[in-house]
Protein backbone atom coordinates (compact mmCIF):
# COMPACT_ATOMS: atom_id res chain seq x y z
CA UNK A 1 0.00 0.00 0.00
CA UNK A 2 2.82 2.36 0.97
CA UNK A 3 4.70 1.46 -2.22
CA UNK A 4 1.61 2.23 -4.33
CA UNK A 5 1.16 5.58 -2.58
CA UNK A 6 4.79 6.53 -3.13
CA UNK A 7 4.56 5.56 -6.78
CA UNK A 8 1.41 7.68 -7.25
CA UNK A 9 3.06 10.64 -5.52
CA UNK A 10 6.16 10.29 -7.71
CA UNK A 11 4.06 10.11 -10.87
CA UNK A 12 2.14 13.22 -9.81
CA UNK A 13 5.38 15.10 -9.12
CA UNK A 14 6.85 14.06 -12.47
CA UNK A 15 3.69 15.14 -14.28
CA UNK A 16 4.17 18.65 -12.90
CA UNK A 17 7.82 18.86 -13.92
CA UNK A 18 7.42 16.91 -17.19
CA UNK A 19 3.74 17.22 -18.19
CA UNK A 20 2.46 14.67 -20.67
CA UNK A 21 -0.77 14.09 -22.53
CA UNK A 22 -2.34 11.37 -24.63
CA UNK A 23 -0.96 11.50 -28.15
CA UNK A 24 -4.35 10.53 -29.52
CA UNK A 25 -6.86 12.68 -27.62
CA UNK A 26 -4.88 15.01 -25.29
CA UNK A 27 -6.06 13.38 -22.05
CA UNK A 28 -3.63 14.49 -19.35
CA UNK A 29 -0.86 12.52 -17.65
CA UNK A 30 -0.82 9.51 -20.00
CA UNK A 31 1.18 8.63 -23.08
CA UNK A 32 -1.93 6.94 -24.53
CA UNK A 33 -5.29 6.59 -22.84
CA UNK A 34 -6.95 3.17 -22.91
CA UNK A 35 -9.23 4.08 -25.81
CA UNK A 36 -6.40 5.44 -27.95
CA UNK A 37 -4.14 2.50 -27.09
CA UNK A 38 -6.93 0.22 -28.30
CA UNK A 39 -7.23 2.24 -31.52
CA UNK A 40 -3.52 1.56 -32.15
CA UNK A 41 -3.88 -2.21 -31.94
CA UNK A 42 -2.49 -3.60 -35.21
CA UNK A 43 -4.69 -4.82 -38.03
CA UNK A 44 -2.13 -5.76 -40.66
CA UNK A 45 -3.11 -5.06 -44.26
CA UNK A 46 -1.39 -5.68 -47.58
CA UNK A 47 -1.29 -3.49 -50.66
CA UNK A 48 0.62 -3.75 -53.91
CA UNK A 49 2.29 -0.65 -55.32
CA UNK A 50 2.13 0.28 -59.00
CA UNK A 51 5.58 -1.20 -59.62
CA UNK A 52 4.53 -4.52 -58.07
CA UNK A 53 6.14 -4.12 -54.61
CA UNK A 54 4.09 -5.82 -51.90
CA UNK A 55 3.72 -3.70 -48.76
CA UNK A 56 2.40 -4.85 -45.38
CA UNK A 57 1.31 -2.21 -42.86
CA UNK A 58 0.26 -2.67 -39.23
CA UNK A 59 -2.23 0.20 -38.96
CA UNK A 60 -3.90 2.83 -41.14
CA UNK A 61 -2.57 6.36 -41.08
CA UNK A 62 -5.73 8.05 -39.85
CA UNK A 63 -7.27 9.25 -36.60
CA UNK A 64 -5.33 8.21 -33.50
CA UNK A 65 -2.58 6.51 -35.52
CA UNK A 66 -1.93 9.67 -37.53
CA UNK A 67 -1.81 11.84 -34.42
CA UNK A 68 0.47 9.37 -32.59
CA UNK A 69 2.90 9.23 -35.52
CA UNK A 70 2.95 13.03 -35.73
CA UNK A 71 3.69 13.27 -32.01
CA UNK A 72 6.42 10.66 -32.33
CA UNK A 73 8.19 12.18 -35.32
CA UNK A 74 7.52 15.90 -35.01
CA UNK A 75 7.21 16.40 -31.24
CA UNK A 76 9.98 13.95 -30.37
CA UNK A 77 7.81 11.77 -28.12
CA UNK A 78 10.06 8.75 -28.51
CA UNK A 79 8.20 6.68 -25.89
CA UNK A 80 5.56 6.18 -28.58
CA UNK A 81 8.06 3.99 -30.43
CA UNK A 82 6.87 1.07 -28.28
CA UNK A 83 3.17 1.02 -29.30
CA UNK A 84 4.09 1.92 -32.88
CA UNK A 85 6.60 -0.94 -32.91
CA UNK A 86 3.77 -3.34 -32.10
CA UNK A 87 2.13 -2.34 -35.39
CA UNK A 88 5.35 -2.94 -37.31
CA UNK A 89 5.97 -6.26 -35.56
CA UNK A 90 2.49 -7.43 -36.62
CA UNK A 91 3.56 -7.43 -40.27
CA UNK A 92 5.20 -10.57 -41.76
CA UNK A 93 8.98 -10.74 -42.20
CA UNK A 94 8.49 -12.41 -45.62
CA UNK A 95 11.31 -14.87 -44.87
CA UNK A 96 13.94 -12.25 -45.66
CA UNK A 97 17.65 -12.57 -44.91
CA UNK A 98 17.80 -8.95 -43.79
CA UNK A 99 15.66 -5.87 -43.17
CA UNK A 100 16.67 -2.53 -44.68
CA UNK A 101 15.23 0.78 -43.49
CA UNK A 102 14.62 3.78 -45.69
CA UNK A 103 17.28 6.09 -44.16
CA UNK A 104 16.49 9.57 -42.82
CA UNK A 105 17.94 12.55 -44.61
CA UNK A 106 20.81 14.31 -42.86
CA UNK A 107 18.62 17.38 -42.38
CA UNK A 108 15.83 15.46 -40.64
CA UNK A 109 18.31 13.54 -38.50
CA UNK A 110 19.88 16.79 -37.32
CA UNK A 111 16.50 18.36 -36.67
CA UNK A 112 14.92 15.46 -34.82
CA UNK A 113 18.00 14.09 -33.13
CA UNK A 114 16.96 10.49 -33.81
CA UNK A 115 16.03 8.23 -36.71
CA UNK A 116 12.32 7.40 -36.29
CA UNK A 117 12.25 4.28 -38.49
CA UNK A 118 15.38 2.81 -36.95
CA UNK A 119 14.09 3.34 -33.40
CA UNK A 120 10.73 1.72 -34.12
CA UNK A 121 12.44 -1.22 -35.84
CA UNK A 122 14.70 -1.66 -32.83
CA UNK A 123 11.72 -1.65 -30.46
CA UNK A 124 10.03 -4.20 -32.72
CA UNK A 125 13.07 -6.47 -32.52
CA UNK A 126 13.89 -6.07 -36.21
CA UNK A 127 17.65 -5.78 -36.82
CA UNK A 128 18.50 -3.53 -39.74
CA UNK A 129 21.28 -3.70 -42.30
CA UNK A 130 22.43 -0.15 -43.25
CA UNK A 131 22.98 -0.58 -46.98
CA UNK A 132 20.80 2.27 -48.32
CA UNK A 133 21.91 5.91 -48.53
CA UNK A 134 20.68 9.14 -50.08
CA UNK A 135 22.89 10.34 -52.93
CA UNK A 136 20.65 13.19 -54.00
CA UNK A 137 18.17 15.31 -52.08
CA UNK A 138 14.77 15.11 -53.79
CA UNK A 139 12.46 18.09 -54.07
CA UNK A 140 9.46 18.51 -51.80
CA UNK A 141 6.94 15.82 -52.81
CA UNK A 142 3.83 17.70 -51.68
CA UNK A 143 1.57 18.64 -54.54
CA UNK A 144 3.28 16.31 -57.00
CA UNK A 145 1.39 13.70 -58.97
CA UNK A 146 2.22 10.01 -58.63
CA UNK A 147 4.29 10.12 -61.83
CA UNK A 148 6.09 13.30 -60.73
CA UNK A 149 6.92 11.74 -57.36
CA UNK A 150 8.48 8.72 -59.01
CA UNK A 151 10.57 10.97 -61.28
CA UNK A 152 11.58 13.15 -58.33
CA UNK A 153 12.92 10.15 -56.41
CA UNK A 154 14.53 8.33 -59.33
CA UNK A 155 18.23 7.88 -58.60
CA UNK A 156 18.02 9.62 -55.21
CA UNK A 157 18.91 6.44 -53.32
CA UNK A 158 21.80 4.03 -53.75
CA UNK A 159 22.76 0.78 -52.03
CA UNK A 160 25.96 -1.03 -51.17
CA UNK A 161 26.59 -4.26 -53.06
CA UNK A 162 24.39 -7.02 -51.64
CA UNK A 163 24.36 -9.67 -54.35
CA UNK A 164 21.72 -12.34 -53.75
CA UNK A 165 20.62 -10.95 -50.37
CA UNK A 166 16.89 -11.45 -49.79
CA UNK A 167 15.70 -8.23 -48.17
CA UNK A 168 12.53 -6.64 -46.86
CA UNK A 169 12.23 -2.85 -46.73
CA UNK A 170 11.12 -1.07 -43.54
CA UNK A 171 9.54 2.38 -43.30
CA UNK A 172 7.13 4.28 -41.08
CA UNK A 173 4.36 5.42 -43.46
CA UNK A 174 3.59 4.47 -47.06
CA UNK A 175 1.58 7.03 -49.02
CA UNK A 176 1.97 6.89 -52.81
CA UNK A 177 4.76 4.33 -52.42
CA UNK A 178 7.27 6.39 -54.43
CA UNK A 179 9.94 6.27 -51.72
CA UNK A 180 9.67 2.51 -51.21
CA UNK A 181 9.69 1.94 -54.96
CA UNK A 182 12.87 4.04 -55.33
CA UNK A 183 14.48 2.18 -52.42
CA UNK A 184 13.58 -1.19 -53.94
CA UNK A 185 15.05 -0.11 -57.28
CA UNK A 186 18.32 0.92 -55.63
CA UNK A 187 18.56 -2.41 -53.80
CA UNK A 188 17.85 -4.43 -56.93
CA UNK A 189 20.53 -2.47 -58.79
CA UNK A 190 22.94 -3.53 -56.04
CA UNK A 191 22.05 -7.19 -56.52
CA UNK A 192 19.49 -7.69 -53.76
CA UNK A 193 16.27 -9.66 -54.07
CA UNK A 194 13.52 -7.41 -52.65
CA UNK A 195 10.71 -9.52 -51.22
CA UNK A 196 8.47 -6.64 -50.14
CA UNK A 197 8.14 -3.97 -47.49
CA UNK A 198 6.91 -3.59 -43.91
CA UNK A 199 5.59 -0.28 -42.58
CA UNK A 200 4.03 0.94 -39.37
CA UNK A 201 1.15 2.60 -41.22
CA UNK A 202 -0.40 3.09 -44.63
CA UNK A 203 -2.61 5.90 -45.87
CA UNK A 204 -6.00 4.82 -47.22
CA UNK A 205 -5.85 4.49 -50.98
CA UNK A 206 -7.60 7.02 -53.18
CA UNK A 207 -10.63 4.83 -53.81
CA UNK A 208 -11.17 4.56 -50.05
CA UNK A 209 -11.08 8.34 -49.50
CA UNK A 210 -14.27 9.24 -51.34
CA UNK A 211 -16.88 10.62 -48.95
CA UNK A 212 -14.54 10.62 -45.95
CA UNK A 213 -14.16 13.47 -43.50
CA UNK A 214 -11.86 16.46 -43.83
CA UNK A 215 -9.95 15.10 -40.82
CA UNK A 216 -8.90 12.06 -42.86
CA UNK A 217 -7.84 14.30 -45.74
CA UNK A 218 -5.74 16.26 -43.23
CA UNK A 219 -4.15 13.02 -42.04
CA UNK A 220 -3.23 12.11 -45.61
CA UNK A 221 -1.80 15.58 -46.24
CA UNK A 222 0.34 15.19 -43.12
CA UNK A 223 1.63 11.83 -44.31
CA UNK A 224 2.56 13.41 -47.62
CA UNK A 225 4.34 16.12 -45.62
CA UNK A 226 6.48 13.41 -43.96
CA UNK A 227 7.45 12.05 -47.33
CA UNK A 228 8.08 15.52 -48.76
CA UNK A 229 11.86 15.65 -48.43
CA UNK A 230 11.80 19.21 -47.09
CA UNK A 231 9.92 18.69 -43.90
CA UNK A 232 8.92 21.58 -41.66
CA UNK A 233 10.24 22.28 -38.21
CA UNK A 234 8.68 20.31 -35.38
CA UNK A 235 5.75 21.98 -33.70
CA UNK A 236 6.16 22.81 -30.03
CA UNK A 237 3.13 22.19 -27.88
CA UNK A 238 2.33 25.19 -25.62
Amino acid sequence: MRSSGLRSALQEALSIVFPTWCAGCDAVDVLLCDACATALLPRAERRTLDGGLEVWSGIRFEGVAARALRAYKEDGRTALAVPLAAALAATPDLAADAAVAVPPSRASLRRRGFAPVELVARRAGIPLVPVLRWVRRPDDQRGLTRVERAANLAGALAASRCEGLRVVLVDDVVTSGATLTAAASALRSAGAIVLGARTVASTPRHTERVGNSSEREGDIAQAEHYRGGTQGEPQVRP
